[in-house]
């Protein structure tokens, strides 16, 4: 599971980055708008922790985007506003839930696994093939295939994308945690595992290869939706 902190207070933040990775998640950390939004636009988040005032910007409206991009993440609001109205506009705005500081970090942290245990599916369902990344699995029609770790991860990010031309710069950034320490090349290496460990033995094409550009989700081509038309109205 993987959070956004967003906050500007610093020695608050690092507490909850720290706080939260001891219990096992993904955590990244923005102390501004800009930042924020960055992050938002490489990476999926299954719960985005926000503060409202921001030194350039509001929280709210990040919110906002957060929802636009994804529906399924949660979005937690923290606030030093304790009146009713504020909490309202929060939760009308699209927050998920609203959390006033001062906190208790254990009451935070079972609000967030509530959260995250009522969210919505992070399946990623496309004609016959299925993208569970919460259990690390795909399906296609109906069979498992064995492709994990990194791979796995790429081609996730990609069919998240699949309307976009996804640079090798915006993958390691999206998946590496530290992407400055390696080279680009191990995306041509996942790139390939994809290919030979499930592409080819199924048949079909799942990544598309946009020279100097990048590599898009192409799942399924025309000639696979033909092909699945033709099964269809055999059948």
């Amino acid at each position: 599971m993987r959070i956004l902190i967003i906050e500007d207070e610093i020695t608050l933040n690092r507490t909850l980055q720290e706080g939260l990775s001891d219990f096992g998640y993904q955590v990244d950390t923005a102390e501004n708008y800009k930042d924020a939004e960055y992050f938002i636009d490489i990476r999926n988040y299954d719960l985005v922790l926000t503060d409202w005032m921001l030194p350039d910007g509001d929280g709210i409206e990040l919110c906002k985007i957060v929802k636009n991009r994804s529906n399924r993440t949660a979005v937690v609001i923290l606030s030093a506003r304790d009146d009713k109205d504020s909490e309202i506009e929060a939760l009308k705005s699209g927050a998920d839930d609203y959390i006033k500081k001062p906190f208790d970090f254990d009451i935070l942290l079972a609000r967030i696994e509530a959260r995250l245990r009522f969210g919505g599916t992070n399946v990623i369902e496309i004609d016959d093939l299925s993208i569970n990344p919460d259990e690390e699995k795909i399906l296609y029609n109906g069979e498992e295939i064995e492709l994990k770790g990194k791979p796995f991860e790429v081609l996730t990010h990609l069919a998240r994308h699949r309307d976009q031309i996804v640079s090798k710069e915006q993958l390691l950034d999206a998946i590496w945690e530290e992407p400055e320490l390696v080279t680009p090349n191990v995306i041509e290496v996942a790139i390939n595992q994809i290919r030979q460990k499930m592409d080819k033995p199924l048949n079909i094409s799942t990544i598309e290869t946009i020279r100097r550009r990048g590599y898009r989700f192409c799942y399924p081509t025309a000639d696979q939706e033909a092909e699945a038309k033709a099964k269809a109205n055999e059948a």
